[in-house]
């Protein structure tokens, strides 16, 4: 059977949708995925003057050592995501759910909001890398988290640096830096995160096993956080998972594996539904 027709089947007949994502749901909104160093310096071009890659970047010591660049990449990722609309996949998703008896949850590795911006109801979703809504202090000087809505940063692109003034934590006065969780990060505060996995069990709790479909877009073995959740609810709830990639569609007993886009692949399931 054609496996897009497998998910809409999967799909039609769950009372409950897991939807799962890495880097690649974004991809069609127009975000980069910074794939490979090419990929990330093809975003941020002066990176590639310096030698840094996403991964060089993406580690706190840069809020201490030089918060001017910490801030040039974060506030310069900050106001991309706002500026960027999310594609018409959310909604699909969204309508799938809302017909569903026990309704969604959304399990994600990004940090971009967009779950969100979607409308998606906010204590069903789990930012397991935490987000770029909230700040915390770099040291930190306490477990405090505030909203970023008002954070607006001045970059100068030539050179990826930010200018003054930069986010500060309003407790101690020291540089904040946004509640994401970084490379080899111990100081990120995950207490945030950590209460949404809590409303996320006690949610599969309540769901017989084999009634919840696993809709898994853009999620690769790189950073396995997002793969590593689909097979444990595979194992422990009997879930079906549709994993939607087009480099690493394969799977587990119990996978539809379709080897391409997101959105594409939604809009093919809705045709069917």
């Amino acid at each position: 059977m054609n496996p897009v027709l497998k998910a809409a089947n999967a799909i039609r007949s769950c009372s409950a949708i897991v939807i799962a994502t890495g880097a690649g749901m974004g991809v069609d909104s127009g975000l980069p995925d910074f794939r490979g160093d090419e990929g990330f310096w093809k975003a941020y071009p002066p990176f590639r003057k310096l030698g840094l890659s996403f991964v060089d970047l993406a580690d706190p010591r840069w809020f201490a050592d030089n918060p001017a660049q910490a801030w040039g990449f974060y506030g310069h990722r900050l106001e991309l995501y706002r500026k960027t609309k999310p594609h018409a996949g959310y909604q699909i998703l969204k309508q799938w759910a809302d017909s569903k008896a026990y309704g969604c949850f959304s399990f994600t590795s990004n940090v971009d909001c967009h779950f969100e911006l979607s409308g998606f109801d906010t204590d069903r979703i789990v930012e397991c890398h935490g987000s770029f809504s909230q700040l915390q202090c770099r040291q930190p000087c306490s477990q405090a988290l505030w909203s970023a809505t008002d954070t607006n940063v001045s970059i100068d692109e030539a050179t990826m640096l930010a200018n003054a003034p930069l986010p500060q934590c309003p407790h101690c006065n020291q540089t904040a830096r946004p509640n994401i969780l970084m490379f080899g990060d111990y100081k990120w505060i995950g207490n945030r995160t950590h209460a949404q996995v809590d409303r996320f069990n006690s949610w599969l709790s309540k769901i017989p096993k084999g009634e919840i479909a696993i809709i898994e877009i853009g999620a690769g073995t790189a950073v396995p956080s997002v793969r590593n959740l689909s097979a444990t609810l595979i194992q422990q709830k009997y879930a079906t998972l549709i994993r939607i990639n087009p480099r690493e569609p394969k799977g587990p007993d119990r996978t539809i594996s379709i080897a391409q886009g997101g959105l594409e692949t939604l809009q093919e399931i809705n045709e069917l539904l």
